[in-house]
């Protein structure tokens, strides 16, 4: 199954868990402007991520005591979207696809996961090469993400393993678009204000 990218110009890639949603310069819904969403489930259900580019204030050991000595720098909570932000979700980029950790650990797609937080910590962090912890989530219903990008809001693209836990998430939304092919590398390089372009 394959969408459409934004301005009808060919086949893009259709939502999968372990892809990136990158806004579009006409998506304005506060919640999602410049944001840079990893997918850890696409389905005919729905579609449900994590914001990448927005830490909060909050420090992980504030929360999650036992959990803020091993996430990524910044130790801080980020703001994974819109929808349950009073509860955490864990997403891990596994250090060795082949060593998924027993007990703990559920794949995504490749070497992304997600982690129980209920587990003790030791049966999962020596196989992570990065955890960072997100308050809330990004979900879509049946047809609405698709729908969504068939309009124009979203770019979907491939993800790298180092979007996940990137210590200055300032640049993410630009870094992304620009390591992509064709005038989608172009959208790097507006302006903040569209007009202005």
């Amino acid at each position: 199954m394959s969408s459409t990218t934004p301005g009808g110009r060919g086949p893009g890639l259709a939502p999968a868990p372990g892809l990136l949603l990158v806004a579009a310069p006409t998506l304005l819904d506060p919640n999602f402007v410049d944001t840079v969403v990893l997918l850890l489930e696409a389905d005919a259900d729905g579609a449900v991520g994590v914001v990448l580019n927005r830490p909060t204030p909050v420090p992980v050991e504030e929360v999650l005591p036992a959990w803020g000595e091993v996430v990524a720098e910044p130790e801080v909570l980020f703001q994974g979207g819109p929808v349950s932000t009073d509860g955490a979700l864990a997403v891990a980029l596994l250090d060795d696809a082949a060593a998924v950790p027993g007990t703990g650990f559920r794949r995504v797609a490749g070497r992304f996961g997600l982690v129980d937080l209920d587990t003790p910590m030791d049966a999962v962090a020596g196989r992570l090469a990065a955890l960072r912890i997100f308050a809330g989530y990004s979900g879509w219903g049946a047809g609405q993400l698709e729908d969504e990008i068939a309009e124009g809001a979203w770019y979907v693209v491939p993800s790298e393993g180092g979007d996940l836990c990137r210590e200055d998430a300032t640049d993410l939304w630009r870094d992304v678009l620009r390591r992509q092919p064709g005038e989608l590398a172009w959208h790097a390089t507006r302006p903040a204000d569209p007009e202005l372009n």
